[in-house]
């Protein structure tokens, strides 16, 4: 009788993880809008910047002494005012610094935040993962 509730349990828990999804680290996010040059990690190569457009820079706390360039996240929409967020997940890179102070940890390219946000320009809550 342990082994078919083991097994039971064992099962149930891979479909609440696949459900609920995995957790990263919690920040807030607003756009940023152009021009976008020139940037602190490759200053004005137009080549820095991902094909999807989908770009962020990052506040100090991410920043790393500018080890963040090129880093790539994955990131939604959790909260917000007047329930902003698209249900959906996006991958950006690090193109740039937020000078301080930051009003966010993460400033969003105009393309990357209009993916995640049904406001075009509003303050969310985002979480992230490397």
């Amino acid at each position: 009788m342990g082994l078919p509730l083991t097994l039971s349990a064992l099962i149930l828990c891979c479909m609440l993880s696949e459900i609920i999804g995995v957790s990263g680290d919690v920040g807030s996010a607003m756009p940023y809008h152009p021009p976008y040059l020139p940037t602190r990690c490759e200053g004005y190569n137009q080549n820095q910047f991902p094909a999807s457009g989908q770009f962020v820079a990052v506040s100090d706390s991410l920043w790393d002494n500018g080890a963040a360039c090129g880093r790539r996240y994955r990131m939604r929409c959790i909260s917000g005012p007047r329930h902003p967020c698209k249900d959906q997940y996006i991958a950006v890179e690090v193109v740039d610094f937020c000078n301080d102070p930051c009003p966010v940890t993460l400033l969003l390219s105009d393309k990357a935040f209009d993916a995640i946000s049904k406001l075009s320009n509003a303050r969310i809550n985002v979480e992230y993962m490397q």
